[in-house]
């Protein structure tokens, strides 16, 4: 075994369990003694069934203590005491053993819950910007797969330390009683370690490939799921569920590889420990003229013993077959840690003045400018609009007003003071964000509207209004259900209009200073374009409105609009008024016959 990253991954589980793993092992070791000095009187019975009527101390050999121990409470060590204290010894030992068995499935569980905790309040943190360049697939797999696979990894490594521990107990045990007999076992035992070794390394080889397969294996299935349609109607479906297919065979042969590793740990542990008992046995009687009678007990101790290490070495080879996705939850956690997002101490209320855009350039890769040399400002209830053709840099513009990104250069102020300064968290919980794929979630609509709040009377008032507001009253009452209505995975049992109707409802209902939308009815039919437009239409003056439009007819009636051209703001004007100034903006309308 690798010491080092051995002791490593003791630290990873003592940073989630604490004491709990030293706990842990103090059972183990409390176990492992109670059935040593159970087995232990197993010598002074043999010695009574030879003959004798009371047990001999010196028949212990260096155990011999016990025998003064009991002599010293006045108990003299003939059949009915020595049976009585064997069968005290091993039903104390089964009732500790039940509970420690008890504490280590709570300390399990609360590992996988404090992992869990762990992940999550960290990715509630995780840059946007980082996000945006991360493997969403391996993402996935990390909260998933990969944490189950790292609490198997958690329950083999625990059972690698009790079963170590017991080792080491019943060896401490056979030593005191016999030391050549219990010398020629340990020599044996190690020699054992030694023919495992290159499993262990083979185990793990394949453990990470496993990891890295299953997580390409995730990033594939999102895929494969949301282009389904376009998979599916340009017959290309086929192919690409053949590259699933092939991973699908690479994850198959990966578990057989570590499950064939192990079958051969398995089935060679017994045979391999009989036959080092045989060649001891043989040695020690035959060649050392070594006490039957010690040798039977030591045998006791050592058959526990290297069953010990037999699962110690089944259990450390269980553990290596999951350790890659441990290698992959540190390095996930180490990511999460590396890019975590940094929110400055003053308190964000509510908008109330303006939001400045400052000189502000912007580039993923500090070479290729996304924005440059942006300057605007969106007065408090102002309704403004960005439009340009794609990859302008509208939707860029957009999330750094959110605080979703950070500007290269330049500076965006709110209320008179740097985005920056204040607890991002704060001033986003003030914004709605609607896409042109509204955000449903497969819970009930009120849940959906209210982010799961309580029904308190309060609530539900801010509720019904919000649905009057977004002008879907009339049809949340209309169903059986009302507003426990499921609505499905997307909200696959709404239509596109109602779908943006919820979201709207949401974004009221959250009470908030700044509505973005974000396409938002682009893919509505004109009939749900006008109902969403009057929707925006009547928040107008209430709300600091940033809508990103293709659909020019949505923005005729918006107080400012931004064209934007290759990053850069190349005029701003109301609707009329960016007709007569903008050739660009006037070709724009004519092509969309407004």
């Amino acid at each position: 075994m690798n010491l080092k990253r051995y002791f490593k991954n003791f630290l990873y589980f003592y940073k989630y369990l604490g004491k709990k793993l030293f706990v842990v092992i103090l059972l183990s070791i409390l176990v492992g003694v109670l059935d040593g000095v159970g087995l232990t009187m197993f010598l002074p019975l043999l010695e009574i069934a030879d003959g004798s009527k009371v047990a001999n101390e010196n028949s212990l050999g260096n155990l011999r203590v016990l025998i003064d121990f009991f002599k010293a409470f006045g108990f003299e060590l003939n059949l009915k005491v020595i049976l009585l204290f064997l069968f005290f010894f091993f039903l104390l030992k089964g009732i500790i053993t039940y509970f420690f068995n008890i504490y280590k499935a709570r300390v399990s569980q609360s590992f996988v819950a404090f992992m869990r905790l762990n992940l999550t309040s960290l990715f509630s943190n995780y840059r946007y910007e980082s996000f945006l360049k991360s493997n969403v697939g391996q993402i996935q797999n990390s909260f998933t797969s990969e944490v189950s696979r790292v609490t198997s990894a958690y329950i083999n490594y625990v059972s690698v330390i009790q079963s170590f521990t017991l080792v080491l107990v019943y060896m401490l045990f056979a030593f005191a009683v016999d030391w050549k007999f219990a010398l020629l076992i340990s020599l044996g035992g190690l020699l054992t370690n030694f023919i495992y070794k290159t499993i262990y390394t083979k185990t793990k080889k394949q453990s990470t490939l496993l990891s890295q397969n299953s997580g390409n294996y995730q990033g594939l299935i999102i895929q494969y799921i949301h282009n389904f349609k376009y998979l599916k109607s340009t017959g290309l479906i086929g192919k690409y569920a053949s590259k699933l297919t092939n991973v699908i065979r690479q994850i198959e042969q990966n578990n057989f590889n570590i499950s064939k590793l192990g079958a051969k740990i398995s089935s060679s542990r017994e045979p391999l420990l009989i036959a080092i008992v045989c060649l001891v046995i043989y040695f020690q009687v035959v060649l050392f003229n070594g006490k039957l009678s010690l040798v039977l007990v030591s045998l006791l101790f050592f058959y526990r013993a290297l069953s010990s290490l037999m699962a110690v070495q089944n259990s450390y080879n269980s553990f290596l077959g999951v350790s890659g996705s441990l290698h992959n939850i540190e390095e996930f956690e180490k990511e999460l840690k590396l890019n975590n997002e940094v929110y400055g101490n003053e308190i964000f209320e509510r908008l109330l003045t303006s939001i400045k855009i400052e000189d502000l350039s912007f580039s993923f890769n500090q070479k290729d400018f996304v924005l440059k040399d942006i300057n605007i400002e969106i007065k408090k209830n102002q309704c403004i609009a960005f439009v340009g053709e794609s990859g302008s840099g509208k939707t860029t513009l957009v999330n750094l007003i959110c605080g979703l990104l950070k500007p290269t250069d330049g500076n965006i102020v709110i209320n008179e003071n740097s985005i920056f300064n204040y607890d991002l968290r704060q001033y986003q919980n003030r914004i709605g964000y609607i896409s042109q794929e509204p955000v449903i979630f497969n819970d009930t609509i009120f849940n959906n509207v209210t982010f799961w709040d309580s029904k308190s009377e309060e609530n539900c008032k801010k509720f019904e209004e919000a649905l009057k507001k977004a002008s879907i009253s009339d049809f949340v009452n209309s169903l059986s259900e009302k507003e426990e209505t499921i609505l499905g995975n997307n909200g696959v049992n709404l239509s596109g209009g109602q779908k943006q109707r919820i979201s709207i409802a949401r974004e009221i209902y959250k009470e908030i200073d700044i509505l973005v939308l974000d396409e938002a009815t682009s893919a509505l039919d004109s009939d749900n374009e006008k109902l969403i437009q009057e929707n925006i239409e009547a928040m107008q003056g209430d709300l600091t409105i940033i809508i990103i439009a293709h659909r020019l007819s949505t923005i005729r009636n918006v107080d400012t609009i931004y064209l934007l051209e290759k990053g850069q703001v190349t005029n701003s004007g109301n609707f009329a008024e960016l007709v007569n100034s903008s050739e660009r903006f006037k070709k724009m309308v004519e092509l969309q016959e407004i």
